[in-house]
């Protein structure tokens, strides 16, 4: 029997895709530049599981967006806007089942899974990328709220005075949008250049340094909040930046100085861990794969019920 899966990460600038065993082993790795319309998204993807169809057991797709599980279709689309009341069963052709789970919900899994989080009865998991990206696990299970919408920390407003969308944590915690600052403070000629971008702050430069560490300091203060809410034992940090060391490092040693400055905050909650996310940029092509096998686990139990 074949025990391949296809596997998607659809982001706001890249779509990866590879092949992942159903132990978790990812066997197969690629990437390519996401297309900015309906009509182009389509055929790309199409043209990808054409070339696998044969070879796999079953389609797992991490997207952006809410994911009502319910009714089987995106709302909103995150980054990806024409994404909204699709559903992925109706896009495409495929002659085997496919899954579709919301890509910050998609890392908490992966980290429950095998990762960071497998041992953890209560964490989170925070994605640095296009905005910013989080699934909560619960009693060790993934938490989905009324509306299959919790965790969208996105969306939460960091300044009450002037709410826009550049109030938004999914603004203000873009990972994207910190690399652009500091590649046009340095006048890099690739203002998408993270490479550069992180030799410089790993070079101490000043100017780079001050942009970086704001942003880290936004990603702490972000944590305390849900902290103060959740009060939950282990923080995963992933996406692309999550694989330079200072990242996580930074939000740590900025999380430490909020609870310093106010005396109150470090006596009565407890510190959680902040560490690094065990897949990183992977880990939301992992979690699509492991909803996906959840979802198989619950078909195949009710069928069971049913006889």
């Amino acid at each position: 029997m074949i025990k391949k899966y296809l596997v998607f990460d659809i982001g706001g600038t890249a779509i990866k895709f590879g092949l992942i065993d159903h132990s978790g082993k990812l066997i197969e790795k690629n990437s390519v530049k996401t297309p900015q319309n309906y009509y182009d998204f389509v055929n790309l993807v199409q043209s990808i599981l054409d070339r696998y169809n044969n070879k796999i057991r079953g389609i797992a797709f991490s997207v952006p967006g809410r994911i009502d599980h319910d009714k089987d279709m995106i709302f909103g689309g995150g980054s990806l806007p024409f994404l909204d009341k699709k559903s992925f069963n109706n896009m495409f052709e495929v002659s085997v089942p496919i899954s579709v789970e919301n890509d910050g919900k998609s890392a908490a899994l992966s980290e429950l899974w095998l990762g960071n989080l497998k041992n953890i009865n209560n964490g989170a998991s925070i994605v640095l990328g296009t905005g910013v990206g989080s699934g909560i696990i619960m009693n060790h299970h993934l938490v989905y709220g009324a509306n299959y919408q919790a965790g969208e920390i996105s969306f939460m407003l960091n300044d009450n005075a002037n709410i826009t969308y550049n109030s938004l944590e999914g603004s203000l915690g873009s990972a994207v949008k910190m690399v652009n600052e500091i590649a046009e403070k340095l006048n890099l000629p690739d203002k998408n250049d993270g490479i550069k971008v992180f030799n410089e702050i790993n070079n101490d430069n000043k100017l780079a340094l001050r942009v970086f560490k704001r942003y880290c300091h936004n990603i702490a203060l972000l944590i305390h909040n849900i902290q103060s809410v959740l009060d939950l034992d282990r923080y995963t940090i992933g996406g692309g930046i999550s694989a330079q060391k200072i990242v996580t490092e930074t939000i740590n040693s900025e999380f430490d100085n909020i609870r310093n400055s106010l005396p109150i905050i470090k006596t009565t909650l407890k510190r959680p861990e902040i560490v690094e996310s065990k897949f990183k940029n992977d880990a939301n092509l992992y979690g699509a794969l492991y909803y996906w096998l959840l979802k198989a686990d619950n078909v195949n139990q009710l069928q069971k019920d049913i006889i």
